[in-house]
């Protein structure tokens, strides 16, 4: 079987290195907010090209905080509007909904199946302050253009940058190319934790104190509470295995784009729609989704011939039960997209006999 992703496989070369530092971190007896910690917020911080990073418990608190931050900051207030992409995870828009602000869905490009530029502007209100962006699949969004929406209509640009560690544009790698960040280091994020994780990235100082505060219950001072804040810190444990892991994250990103173009240019089926790719490493291919009008058929297919899949993801947010009070929207390429779309393998452990066995079972379907 060709496993979706083989994480034990994945984290075997780390094995030593992570048995190292939960050895030295139970010796010394700090398991939170401690020297890995600031150790991962600094490395990760350069990585990034950026001047802070705050490592926060998962990805979903880390866009949660950014939101809470500026409106503790006064530069967004409760009710405001977001702009958000109506293709994401349903975690982009719960985000925002607990930050008491207001998610305004728009529609992604169906090549991409990023948001759209040109429908940003469209949805721009006098209530608008923030535009999401989210870099779905390990593929930026089209920053170029929403920054400069953003600079002409005096908004915030918050990456949701979950799933594109290490994606560049223009010299820029994702996280540092908006005014903040969030991240997830789930486990089977490019760089994955081995439980949940996530950081914010930030180049705005007075932004940065703050949420260095509300990560650990709006308190600078121990026992001094300045903010009401939540209880979201990375904890040692994780941090250190990120920082085992980091270096080694753009060469793995490479991999990941070198089975990517194979599958491109190998996959000859009529029935499967390949995503779009311009062969830069604006996208590192956190997951390669194909769509197909017989998913349910195609994804059988597949498992009978030994390999697995994954659906990202079966349920558009708009029509989640969660989300009921934006079931009345319709949103047809959003839609189109969540009927169709299908996740194959990519890995950086996946061999070159396993891709090509991948291609050879699609091309005769």
């Amino acid at each position: 079987m060709i496993k979706f992703l083989d994480l034990k496989k994945i984290n075997e070369p780390y094995q030593a290195a992570f048995q190292a530092k939960l050895k030295d971190i139970s010796e010394k007896g700090w398991y939170i907010l401690g020297e890995e910690i600031k150790a991962f917020e600094h490395n990760f911080a350069a990585y990034c090209g950026v001047k802070y990073c705050i490592g926060v418990g998962n990805g979903l608190d880390a866009l949660v905080l950014i939101f809470k931050a500026y409106i503790q900051l006064g530069r967004i207030q409760k009710g405001d509007e977001v702009i958000i992409p109506a293709n994401t995870y349903i975690a982009s828009i719960l985000a925002v909904l607990q930050a008491d602000l207001v998610p305004v869905l728009v529609e992604p490009n169906l090549e991409t199946y990023n948001i759209d530029a040109k429908e940003i502007e469209k949805a721009i209100t006098p209530k608008t302050k923030a535009i999401l962006p989210v870099h779905l699949y390990g593929q930026l969004s089209p920053m170029q253009e929403i920054n400069s929406i953003a600079k002409k209509y005096k908004l915030l640009v918050i990456e949701d940058a979950a799933q594109s560690h290490g994606a560049v544009l223009n010299s820029k790698k994702a996280g540092s190319i908006g005014d903040a960040a969030g991240f997830s280091f789930y486990p089977g994020k490019n760089l994955g934790a081995l439980g949940d994780a996530g950081a914010i990235t930030t180049n705005d100082e007075e932004l940065a104190r703050m949420l260095f505060s509300l990560r650990n219950y709006g308190s600078e001072t121990k026992y001094v509470n300045d903010y009401i804040g939540i209880n979201s810190r990375l904890d040692e444990l994780q941090a250190a295995f990120l920082t085992v892991k980091l270096p080694n994250l753009d060469a793995e990103n490479t991999i990941r784009q070198k089975i990517a173009r194979r599958y491109l240019s190998e996959i000859k089926n009529n029935k499967i729609t390949l995503p779009f790719y311009d062969d830069s490493d604006n996208h590192v291919f956190h997951l390669f989704v194909v769509r197909t009008a017989d998913r349910k058929g195609f994804q059988e297919y597949l498992l009978k011939n030994n390999i697995q899949t994954l659906i990202h993801y079966p349920i558009p947010p708009h029509q989640q039960k969660a989300l009921s009070f934006l079931k009345e929207l319709s949103f047809p390429i959003t839609e189109k997209i969540h009927r169709e779309v299908l996740s194959l393998p990519i890995s950086p452990v996946m061999s070159e006999e396993e891709v090509g066995y991948v291609i050879q079972i699609i091309n005769k379907f």
